[in-house]
């Protein structure tokens, strides 16, 4: 669990480090984006993802690593919009976006780490393209979710969902560093 955690925290850093380069070129222009949109931009995040896994060719070269990196970043950004309410202009400074982006990486990196104790790592056993189905499956949850106004009947809520989708995106690139 020791190398998963050094593993993970490597990743975010690098996802990190890309999110405050675009608060540096675009501020927080996305701010304003409501949940459902930034939903939809995962989701074309992931079926990316998934073209990419499954067509021979590419028109566009971008590999599966940076479209795992915009889920992470764009869950991060849904947890922080969860948490401070959508804004109807740029109001973040890159000092608060950046403790706002660490507060919900090291909450999502402690979801992990109790889901890992329980489950023993079995993610290492998966296929890259398995995680990829099991975000879309929380895309499509979430979807549904937001459709009915965030109400669940015995279900766990968006925030969890979001959480999901980063682990098993830094899951499928802990799997993509190890196979290169």
């Amino acid at each position: 669990m020791q190398q998963t955690s050094e593993q993970y925290d490597a990743i975010i850093n690098r996802c990190k480090d890309l999110f405050v380069k675009k608060m540096a070129d675009y501020g927080s222009a996305w701010r304003i984006l409501r949940l459902p949109s930034l939903t939809d931009q995962i989701y074309i995040k992931a079926q990316r993802i998934r073209s990419l896994q499954e067509n021979e060719v590419q028109k566009i070269e971008e590999d599966e690593q940076s479209e795992f990196i915009g889920i992470i970043n764009y869950a991060i950004m849904a947890l922080i919009q969860m948490e401070k309410g959508i804004a109807k202009e740029p109001d973040l400074q890159l000092e608060e976006a950046i403790a706002l982006y660490s507060k919900h990486s090291l909450e999502t990196k402690t979801l992990m780490e109790n889901k890992n104790h329980d489950y023993g790592e079995a993610w290492r056993e998966m296929r890259v393209s398995s995680l990829t189905d099991l975000i879309i499956q929380k895309l499509l949850r979430v979807k549904q979710i937001e459709d009915n106004s965030g109400k669940t009947l015995v279900s766990e809520g968006i925030e969890a969902n979001y959480q999901d989708m980063i682990n098993y995106a830094v899951f499928a690139m802990i799997l993509l560093n190890e196979t290169t």
